[in-house]
Protein backbone atom coordinates (compact mmCIF):
# COMPACT_ATOMS: atom_id res chain seq x y z
CA UNK A 1 0.00 0.00 0.00
CA UNK A 2 1.23 3.86 -0.80
CA UNK A 3 2.36 5.65 2.02
CA UNK A 4 -0.09 8.03 1.31
CA UNK A 5 -2.53 6.23 3.25
CA UNK A 6 -1.68 4.58 6.82
CA UNK A 7 -3.31 1.98 8.56
CA UNK A 8 -2.81 0.85 12.14
CA UNK A 9 -4.67 -1.42 13.85
CA UNK A 10 -6.04 -2.61 17.49
CA UNK A 11 -8.10 -4.29 19.35
CA UNK A 12 -10.28 -4.30 16.73
CA UNK A 13 -10.64 -0.86 15.25
CA UNK A 14 -8.67 0.08 12.22
CA UNK A 15 -7.39 3.85 12.05
CA UNK A 16 -7.05 4.36 8.22
CA UNK A 17 -4.77 7.37 8.11
CA UNK A 18 -4.81 9.97 4.63
CA UNK A 19 -1.28 10.95 5.05
CA UNK A 20 -0.59 13.75 2.29
CA UNK A 21 0.43 16.80 4.60
CA UNK A 22 2.51 18.48 2.21
CA UNK A 23 -0.85 18.58 -0.27
CA UNK A 24 -3.12 19.17 2.60
CA UNK A 25 -4.40 15.82 2.45
CA UNK A 26 -5.76 15.86 -0.79
CA UNK A 27 -7.38 12.77 -2.44
CA UNK A 28 -4.91 11.50 -5.41
CA UNK A 29 -5.48 7.68 -6.86
CA UNK A 30 -3.25 5.87 -4.47
CA UNK A 31 -5.36 7.48 -1.38
CA UNK A 32 -8.82 6.76 -3.17
CA UNK A 33 -7.39 3.02 -4.17
CA UNK A 34 -5.79 2.91 -0.21
CA UNK A 35 -8.92 3.91 1.71
CA UNK A 36 -11.05 1.51 -1.00
CA UNK A 37 -8.50 -1.73 0.11
CA UNK A 38 -8.33 -1.20 3.74
CA UNK A 39 -12.57 -1.12 4.20
CA UNK A 40 -12.51 -4.49 1.88
CA UNK A 41 -10.06 -5.92 4.76
CA UNK A 42 -12.23 -4.30 6.69
CA UNK A 43 -15.20 -6.20 6.07
CA UNK A 44 -13.36 -9.36 5.00
CA UNK A 45 -11.50 -9.70 8.31
CA UNK A 46 -13.83 -11.19 11.38
CA UNK A 47 -11.34 -9.65 13.93
CA UNK A 48 -12.32 -6.25 12.99
CA UNK A 49 -15.27 -4.43 14.09
CA UNK A 50 -15.07 -0.27 13.10
CA UNK A 51 -12.79 1.84 11.40
CA UNK A 52 -11.84 5.40 11.63
CA UNK A 53 -10.95 7.68 8.81
CA UNK A 54 -8.62 10.86 10.06
CA UNK A 55 -5.63 12.76 8.05
CA UNK A 56 -2.01 13.60 9.01
CA UNK A 57 -0.72 17.24 10.20
CA UNK A 58 -3.90 18.24 11.51
CA UNK A 59 -6.07 18.40 8.52
CA UNK A 60 -8.51 15.75 7.47
CA UNK A 61 -8.93 16.56 3.47
CA UNK A 62 -9.05 18.97 1.02
CA UNK A 63 -10.64 17.33 -1.62
CA UNK A 64 -9.34 16.00 -5.26
CA UNK A 65 -5.84 16.67 -5.82
CA UNK A 66 -6.32 19.27 -8.58
CA UNK A 67 -2.52 18.96 -9.71
CA UNK A 68 -2.54 15.16 -9.71
CA UNK A 69 -5.67 15.59 -11.66
CA UNK A 70 -4.26 18.00 -14.27
CA UNK A 71 -0.88 15.77 -15.05
CA UNK A 72 -3.47 12.44 -15.52
CA UNK A 73 -3.68 11.17 -12.52
CA UNK A 74 -7.33 9.57 -13.23
CA UNK A 75 -9.44 8.20 -10.50
CA UNK A 76 -10.70 4.66 -10.85
CA UNK A 77 -14.42 5.13 -9.63
CA UNK A 78 -14.38 1.64 -8.39
CA UNK A 79 -11.89 2.62 -5.99
CA UNK A 80 -14.92 5.31 -4.69
CA UNK A 81 -17.51 2.84 -4.95
CA UNK A 82 -17.56 3.03 -1.45
CA UNK A 83 -18.14 6.51 -0.82
CA UNK A 84 -21.75 6.26 -3.09
CA UNK A 85 -23.49 2.36 -3.43
CA UNK A 86 -21.02 0.29 -1.58
CA UNK A 87 -20.66 1.14 1.88
CA UNK A 88 -18.68 -1.41 3.84
CA UNK A 89 -21.35 -3.41 6.03
CA UNK A 90 -18.90 -2.36 9.19
CA UNK A 91 -19.33 1.32 10.86
CA UNK A 92 -16.79 3.75 9.94
CA UNK A 93 -16.17 7.23 11.65
CA UNK A 94 -14.79 10.42 10.44
CA UNK A 95 -12.19 12.12 12.76
CA UNK A 96 -11.86 15.76 11.05
CA UNK A 97 -9.07 18.08 12.39
CA UNK A 98 -8.28 21.20 10.43
CA UNK A 99 -10.21 20.84 7.11
CA UNK A 100 -12.80 19.01 5.64
CA UNK A 101 -13.51 20.48 1.98
CA UNK A 102 -14.70 19.11 -1.20
CA UNK A 103 -14.15 15.65 -1.59
CA UNK A 104 -12.95 15.30 2.13
CA UNK A 105 -16.48 16.45 3.36
CA UNK A 106 -17.93 13.94 0.63
CA UNK A 107 -15.66 11.09 2.46
CA UNK A 108 -16.53 12.21 5.91
CA UNK A 109 -20.65 12.50 5.29
CA UNK A 110 -20.08 8.81 3.83
CA UNK A 111 -18.65 7.62 7.00
CA UNK A 112 -21.41 6.48 9.51
CA UNK A 113 -20.38 9.13 12.30
CA UNK A 114 -18.33 12.12 12.03
CA UNK A 115 -16.23 14.03 15.04
CA UNK A 116 -15.00 17.35 13.95
CA UNK A 117 -12.86 19.79 15.82
CA UNK A 118 -14.82 23.24 16.86
CA UNK A 119 -11.82 24.68 14.47
CA UNK A 120 -12.50 22.57 11.62
CA UNK A 121 -13.25 24.32 8.17
CA UNK A 122 -16.11 22.54 6.41
CA UNK A 123 -17.94 22.90 3.10
CA UNK A 124 -18.42 22.07 -0.46
CA UNK A 125 -16.45 25.20 -2.38
CA UNK A 126 -16.79 23.55 -5.63
CA UNK A 127 -18.63 26.02 -7.55
CA UNK A 128 -16.37 28.87 -6.77
CA UNK A 129 -13.60 26.25 -8.55
CA UNK A 130 -15.66 25.91 -11.33
CA UNK A 131 -16.57 22.63 -10.43
CA UNK A 132 -19.34 20.13 -9.01
CA UNK A 133 -19.61 18.17 -6.06
CA UNK A 134 -19.69 15.19 -7.57
CA UNK A 135 -18.54 12.79 -5.22
CA UNK A 136 -21.49 12.49 -3.28
CA UNK A 137 -22.39 15.40 -0.97
CA UNK A 138 -25.05 16.85 -3.54
CA UNK A 139 -26.94 13.49 -3.27
CA UNK A 140 -26.08 12.65 0.22
CA UNK A 141 -26.61 16.68 2.12
CA UNK A 142 -30.05 16.47 0.86
CA UNK A 143 -30.50 13.16 3.38
CA UNK A 144 -28.48 14.21 5.99
CA UNK A 145 -29.01 17.76 6.34
CA UNK A 146 -32.31 20.09 5.74
CA UNK A 147 -32.49 20.59 1.95
CA UNK A 148 -32.47 24.52 1.61
CA UNK A 149 -29.25 24.24 3.94
CA UNK A 150 -27.70 21.96 1.51
CA UNK A 151 -28.72 23.50 -1.02
CA UNK A 152 -27.17 26.84 0.61
CA UNK A 153 -23.76 24.98 0.85
CA UNK A 154 -23.41 24.03 -2.47
CA UNK A 155 -24.71 27.34 -4.34
CA UNK A 156 -22.60 29.47 -2.11
CA UNK A 157 -19.40 27.20 -1.64
CA UNK A 158 -18.85 28.96 1.95
CA UNK A 159 -17.95 26.79 4.97
CA UNK A 160 -19.95 25.62 8.13
CA UNK A 161 -19.40 26.15 11.54
CA UNK A 162 -18.83 22.86 13.30
CA UNK A 163 -20.94 23.84 15.93
CA UNK A 164 -23.66 24.63 13.35
CA UNK A 165 -23.34 21.23 11.68
CA UNK A 166 -23.78 19.45 15.01
CA UNK A 167 -27.03 21.67 16.33
CA UNK A 168 -28.23 20.64 12.39
CA UNK A 169 -27.40 16.82 13.13
CA UNK A 170 -24.74 16.81 10.16
CA UNK A 171 -22.17 15.65 12.76
CA UNK A 172 -22.08 13.55 15.59
CA UNK A 173 -19.89 15.17 17.78
CA UNK A 174 -17.89 19.02 18.23
CA UNK A 175 -14.78 18.49 20.32
CA UNK A 176 -11.78 20.59 21.25
CA UNK A 177 -9.03 21.01 18.69
CA UNK A 178 -6.80 18.01 18.91
CA UNK A 179 -9.10 15.44 20.47
CA UNK A 180 -10.98 14.41 17.47
CA UNK A 181 -9.50 11.36 16.77
CA UNK A 182 -9.38 10.68 20.62
CA UNK A 183 -13.06 10.96 20.39
CA UNK A 184 -13.90 8.87 17.15
CA UNK A 185 -11.71 6.00 19.12
CA UNK A 186 -14.20 6.53 22.07
CA UNK A 187 -16.84 5.95 20.32
CA UNK A 188 -15.25 3.63 18.12
CA UNK A 189 -14.26 1.08 21.43
CA UNK A 190 -18.01 1.76 22.26
CA UNK A 191 -19.21 0.01 19.12
CA UNK A 192 -16.71 -3.01 19.55
CA UNK A 193 -17.70 -4.15 22.78
CA UNK A 194 -21.61 -4.62 21.09
CA UNK A 195 -22.62 -7.25 19.38
CA UNK A 196 -20.73 -7.18 16.00
CA UNK A 197 -23.95 -9.21 14.08
CA UNK A 198 -26.16 -6.94 15.99
CA UNK A 199 -24.23 -3.87 14.30
CA UNK A 200 -24.10 -4.64 11.26
CA UNK A 201 -27.74 -5.67 10.74
CA UNK A 202 -28.76 -2.68 12.25
CA UNK A 203 -26.40 -0.53 9.88
CA UNK A 204 -27.95 -2.34 6.79
CA UNK A 205 -31.49 -1.51 8.04
CA UNK A 206 -30.86 1.64 8.78
CA UNK A 207 -29.30 2.37 5.48
CA UNK A 208 -31.46 0.05 3.21
CA UNK A 209 -34.53 0.78 4.84
CA UNK A 210 -35.63 3.76 3.12
CA UNK A 211 -35.55 2.58 0.07
CA UNK A 212 -38.18 0.02 0.81
CA UNK A 213 -42.11 0.18 0.10
CA UNK A 214 -43.89 0.45 3.07
CA UNK A 215 -45.62 -3.27 1.97
CA UNK A 216 -41.87 -4.61 2.18
CA UNK A 217 -40.99 -3.39 5.55
CA UNK A 218 -41.35 -5.77 7.82
CA UNK A 219 -40.85 -8.45 5.84
CA UNK A 220 -37.41 -7.22 4.57
CA UNK A 221 -36.38 -6.60 7.95
CA UNK A 222 -37.22 -9.86 9.05
CA UNK A 223 -34.81 -11.23 6.43
CA UNK A 224 -31.93 -9.19 8.19
CA UNK A 225 -32.82 -9.56 12.13
CA UNK A 226 -33.73 -13.13 11.69
CA UNK A 227 -30.42 -14.42 11.99
CA UNK A 228 -29.34 -12.25 14.36
CA UNK A 229 -32.07 -13.80 16.81
CA UNK A 230 -30.95 -17.33 16.00
CA UNK A 231 -27.20 -16.32 16.36
CA UNK A 232 -25.53 -17.95 19.02
CA UNK A 233 -24.58 -14.24 19.97
CA UNK A 234 -27.75 -13.97 21.21
CA UNK A 235 -27.69 -16.30 23.40
CA UNK A 236 -24.45 -15.17 24.63
CA UNK A 237 -25.94 -11.28 25.23
CA UNK A 238 -29.16 -12.87 27.08
CA UNK A 239 -26.83 -15.20 29.28
CA UNK A 240 -24.54 -12.35 30.24
CA UNK A 241 -26.82 -9.67 31.08
CA UNK A 242 -28.18 -12.76 33.49
CA UNK A 243 -24.91 -13.75 34.83
CA UNK A 244 -23.98 -9.73 34.87
CA UNK A 245 -20.50 -9.53 33.00
CA UNK A 246 -19.05 -8.68 29.68
CA UNK A 247 -20.25 -11.08 26.96
CA UNK A 248 -18.17 -12.80 24.70
CA UNK A 249 -18.72 -12.63 21.09
CA UNK A 250 -18.56 -15.50 18.15
CA UNK A 251 -19.70 -13.15 15.66
CA UNK A 252 -22.13 -16.22 14.64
Amino acid sequence: MSNDILIDVDNGIMVITINRPSARNAINSAVGKGINNALKELDEDNTLRTAVITGAGGGFCSGMDLKAFASGDIFDPEDFAWMTNKPPSKPTIAAIEGFAVAGGLEIAISCDLIVASEAAKIGIPEVKRGLVAAGGALTKLPIQAPARIAMEMALIGENLSTERMLQLGIINRCVPPGTALETALGMARQISRNSPLGVMASKKILLESPHWSKDEIDSRQKTITDRVFASKDAIEGATAYAQKRQPVWAGE
